[in-house]
């Protein structure tokens, strides 16, 4: 026989709790004369087999139905079931943290929060350590703070050998610019990478361009095609990033800027622009949209990843408009756009990967190649000339 201390010393549980087990029926302790309530060795393995219930996920009132008549499959088979979740979100939540630590692999979830949370995306990185620059290339490209130093490495040694480093053509660069009004006299080039766009528009306007980049090896091969082609009177460039631009406001007759606004989002990008343009003044950009309401599966996982806010062309135009902007002409890219961009890149890639070597930035490359050119049907680059309101 045991008092109810000696029971709860027993079972390494407290009075109040056994106490509260009796109330629900679960143990039943004898009265004596003299008021002490004891407890068989009944009780005791009672009480055991009930910690072993509790262990494998029952509540008091589900270890009741299971003592006092035959196990109920159904109550075990939803605990189980439960569990399983709460199994597998406490090792989703353990491969974050050991990931955050260095321990693993962090593209997916940064994936996951550049969709949800972009623009926090940003902040937190740079909470980290990271400079706005590397963090927006960690958001849209190496997605791994662990590996992003190396990754990039990769990466740029791929693009340093490029011309073009996204695609466009010369023709579809003076489609857009027949439509803007004449004369200009200031340019603001967002993104010019090496100079392609910023070649065209030199040798098509009687206008001081300012280019910018963050990245000085492409401004640096800017100077230089101005150089080649006696301009360099005509250009300023500034290795800064496109999300702090310290100019005066209605400064710029045209603003010109070729797959790069994905970078701060279309709508951010439009509407942080806009106040640089002179009244009426003319806004150029091209830009990732869906050509199909029905795009393939393969398509639609790719850019959910890599794209997660590419629109639809009416999708994009609706919020040009709600900005403030006229649409004054807009055209798909051209093939030969394309083609200027990939063909070259798949044979660099290739050069640079001879040996067989598993080079995550490599892989990464070659299948948004795969993808850009198996699925073209699907989604392309799209420009647009707006005319500020």
């Amino acid at each position: 026989m045991y008092k109810i201390s000696e029971l709860a010393k027993q079972v390494g549980m407290s009075r109040t709790a056994l106490l509260y087990y009796e109330k629900q029926q679960l143990i039943s302790g004898q009265r004596l004369e003299n008021g002490y309530r004891i407890y068989t060795q009944k009780d005791v393995q009672r009480v055991r087999l009930i910690q072993q219930l509790l262990a494998g996920g029952l509540t008091l009132k589900e270890c009741k139905a299971c003592l006092e008549t035959k196990l109920d499959r159904a109550i075990l088979k939803n605990r189980l079931d439960a569990l399983d979740r709460e199994i597998e979100q406490k090792q989703s939540s353990r491969n974050l943290l050991a990931a955050l630590l260095g321990e693993g692999e962090l593209k997916t979830w940064h994936e996951k929060l550049n969709k949800v949370a972009p623009d926090i995306h940003i902040d937190w990185l740079i909470n980290q350590g990271f400079e706005e620059k590397e963090a927006l290339r960690l958001k849209w490209l190496s997605k791994d703070m662990n590996e992003h130093d190396k990754y990039m490495a990769d990466f740029m040694r791929v693009f340093q050998g490029l011309a073009r480093w996204g695609p466009g053509s010369e023709e579809d660069t003076l489609k857009a610019l027949q439509h803007v009004p004449k004369p200009v006299r200031k340019i603001l080039e967002i993104g010019c990478g090496k100079g392609q766009a910023t070649r065209v528009l030199a040798q098509n306007c009687q206008a001081h361009i300012t280019a910018i980049d963050n990245e000085q090896s492409a401004l640096d091969a800017v100077s230089e095609v101005f150089a080649s082609i006696n301009k360099t009177d005509w250009l300023t460039t500034n290795c800064i990033s496109m999300t702090d631009l310290d100019y005066p406001r209605a400064y710029f007759d045209l603003i010109w800027s070729e797959g790069s606004a994905y970078i701060m989002g279309v709508e951010n990008a439009l509407r942080r622009w806009r106040p640089l343009l002179v009244k009426s003044g003319t806004l150029v950009f091209s830009d990732l949209v869906w050509q199909t309401d029905t795009p393939s599966g393969k398509s639609i996982t790719f850019w959910q990843k890599e794209y997660p806010d590419m629109q639809t062309l009416s999708e994009r135009l609706n919020q040009i408009q709600n900005i403030g902007f006229k649409l004054v002409s807009d055209f798909p890219l051209s093939t030969k756009a394309a083609e200027n961009y990939y063909e070259p890149l798949r044979k660099r890639v290739k050069a640079l990967n001879a040996n067989g070597l598993n080079v995550k930035a490599y892989d990464d490359i070659e299948h948004e190649i795969d993808i850009c050119t198996r699925y073209a049907n699907e989604f392309g680059y799209h420009m647009f000339v707006l005319q500020k309101l």
